[in-house]
């Protein structure tokens, strides 16, 4: 006699998007799409199957609860789609006792977030997050300069996006932030590479990431939000924004990774411990590239 067919432990509306440091976890889709889903930079959730909606509660219950009896090695759960820090402190609360109650050797829960969601929560709720067992935020600051933030209509401000991360601090949340390479094209390089830096120093966060802006669309929708005033940042003026940026970093221990798929040159440390040697790096790469090893394009697979 056959056994029924057991169902799957989750449920996906694809595509689904993850940090590259998430690539072991289990990722719950307690939302999906992005609530804002206006940055002109951004591909991520622009499809019709991807109009934001709150998952089911009852449904997400049950899937955690599926997860526990077939998935019992689970160490580390990622929350997406885009920002489930939307959600009411209550409604994750009980996503994360679920996580504890069917899956209880789970060590990290992590989530992106934007900063706008980071103001509504008090520091108590999201110290009582972070006790349930959320102990990570990925923040996609993208730049630290207002206007860069108004051309692409990112929704945030240089203030916004420092006191949402320092209230997670507060909080006893690990912050990871993104950062873009060349996302203010030639004119406004150099006002977002120092103020992206003054962003960083101000919140120390525990991990930085930076990626090149890239699209595999075209950059219409980014240069419109500048007015049709927007060229893009070549490989050596990439290199040369983010000397600038790495040169103004005054950080006292974060884990730094560009190695995005979308950067020219990989560079990773811990800064500002290593800092010269980036930055020996990016000096090498921008005066004699040819004796850096450089991500040619179709390496990049972008």
């Amino acid at each position: 006699m056959s056994r029924p067919p057991v169902a799957p432990p989750v449920s996906y509306i694809e595509p689904v998007f993850r940090p590259p440091s998430e690539a072991n976890s289990l990722i719950l889709q307690v939302t999906n799409g992005c609530s804002w889903n206006r940055c002109t930079f951004c591909e991520m959730y622009i499809d019709p199957q991807k109009k934001f909606k709150p998952k089911d509660e009852a449904l997400l219950l049950e899937e955690i609860k599926r997860c526990g009896q077939q998935m019992p090695g689970i160490r580390r759960v990622f929350l997406g789609d885009g920002d489930p820090m939307v959600l009411s402190f209550r409604r994750l609360k009980t996503i994360l006792e679920a996580i504890q109650t069917y899956l209880p050797g789970v060590t990290r829960v992590s989530t992106y977030a934007l900063p706008a969601n980071l103001k509504h929560k008090t520091v108590e709720e999201l110290r009582a997050l972070r006790e349930l067992g959320l102990k990570l935020i990925y923040v996609g600051a993208e730049s630290g300069d207002d206007e860069v933030l108004r051309c692409i209509d990112k929704g945030e401000t240089f203030e916004t996006t420092r006191d949402g991360l320092l209230k997670a601090k507060q909080a006893g949340i690990k912050t990871s932030v993104m950062l873009i390479n060349g996302l203010g094209g030639t004119r406004m390089s150099e006002q977002h590479a120092l103020a992206s830096a003054r962003l960083v120093n101000a919140v120390q966060p525990d991990y930085l990431a930076t990626l090149v802006l890239f699209s595999r669309r075209g950059n219409t929708r980014v240069a419109g939000g500048f007015g049709g005033d927007f060229i893009p940042l070549n490989q050596r003026q990439l290199f040369q924004e983010m000397e600038l940026f790495l040169s103004n970093l005054t950080l006292e221990k974060t884990l730094f990774r560009s190695d995005h798929a979308s950067n020219f040159l990989v560079l990773k440390g811990v800064l500002n411990r290593d800092l010269e040697s980036m930055l020996q790096q990016l000096r090498t790469a921008i005066e004699t590239p040819d004796r850096v090893f450089l991500r040619q394009d179709y390496q990049r697979g972008l």
